[in-house]
């Protein structure tokens, strides 16, 4: 296969041309969520090159994520696949020339260290700020690189953070919203087309930097495509900062150890084990859960439907309990049908 071919259209641009090409061929990046934002931005980086994509994410597949998830289709989900794996497949079709490595984890203060490391640049597309704060401060701390981005409803925002340079999470947002001040993709929906607009200007954004282009935007830029409207927002460091200021990186230093997290508006709840390196054998757990529920399944993870509740166990023990919102029950389903 002619690799020059696959890239012809994207050497023609003159700011990019094939020596840039070799560069993005050079380069890796780390993607969090594989949702929307994240099956967007993996198939654009994809398919521009980008010699190693890593694609984290704790979740499975669900019939409605179809809507704007551009990586995930029926056969997937009667797969019972989880997101990662499912996008690194389909990438793999799309470009057998570069390197795809999938993470079924939920990223958190034990692993993100070693993720950011190991990586050019890591580019948000999470779902939630406990993780977007933990990444700033890893970024921070490490010197790299990371692009923030969320959408909800119609409208969408996108800012590239680059320390020492730009403001940082933390300088925008210095504080972390209040559960249930914001709106969510379950509460107020989400149009596949902001989806595509804001990955398409991050996507772009990422290869500027990987590029060290001198048009990286400094800015956050927003947009909403129902009502037609569009603002680049110029900001200013803080000095005072705790993280890019201050250097004081109280989410990537939180104590470790096991937890639980509501996901959004889910109707479901994460648990995740105190002990690290699990390796659950998933066909033995089946056979128990059997005797009192319908269960399915494969290496990758298991689901059982028990009660009123649906569990997705993964092979590090870490658990979706779907059918609660309260995480002490979560944690009581989890202990009676898995153990802690």
């Amino acid at each position: 296969m002619n690799t020059t071919d696959r890239y012809a259209r994207q050497t023609l641009f003159a700011p990019l041309g094939k020596e840039g090409q070799e560069r993005l061929r050079a380069s890796s990046v780390a993607i969090l969520g594989c949702g929307a934002l994240g099956t967007g931005l993996a198939n654009n980086l994809g398919r521009a090159g980008i010699g190693r994509v890593v694609i984290a994410d704790r979740d499975y597949i669900e019939l409605n994520n179809l809507q704007r998830q551009i990586l995930f289709d029926e056969e997937d989900i009667a797969r019972g696949l989880p997101k990662a794996v499912a996008a690194a497949e389909k990438l793999r079709r799309i470009n057998s020339e570069i390197t795809i490595e999938s993470l079924t984890e939920d990223i958190n203060a034990d692993n993100i260290a070693a993720l950011v490391q190991d990586t050019d640049l890591v580019l948000d597309a999470t779902d939630n700020f406990e993780t977007r704060y933990l990444l700033n401060d890893a970024c921070i701390k490490y010197g790299r690189p990371w692009i923030y981005s969320g959408v909800i409803a119609s409208y969408g925002v996108t800012m590239n953070i680059i320390p020492g340079e730009t403001p940082c999470l933390r300088c925008v947002f210095p504080e972390m919203p209040l559960p249930g001040t914001t709106p969510t993709c379950d509460t107020a929906g989400v149009l596949n087309g902001i989806v595509g607009v804001i990955t398409g200007i991050a996507a772009t954004e990422a290869l500027k930097i990987l590029l060290h282009s001198e048009q990286v935007s400094r800015a956050m830029f927003w947009l909403d495509v129902w009502e037609n409207t569009s603002e680049r927002i110029e900001l200013a460091r803080q000095p005072d900062c705790p993280s890019c200021g201050q250097h004081s990186y109280e989410f990537l230093d939180a104590p470790s150890g096991g937890g639980t997290t509501s996901l959004c508006g889910r109707n479901a709840v994460q648990v995740r084990p105190a002990q690290r390196g699990l390796a659950l054998p998933l066909a033995e757990l089946a056979e128990r859960l059997r005797a009192i529920g319908e269960v399915r399944y494969n290496e990758f993870l298991l689901r059982a439907s028990i009660d009123q509740y649906e569990l997705t166990v993964f092979p590090d023990a870490r658990a979706i309990i779907k059918g609660t919102g309260d995480e002490q029950v979560a944690r009581a389903v989890y202990a009676r049908y898995i153990g802690m």
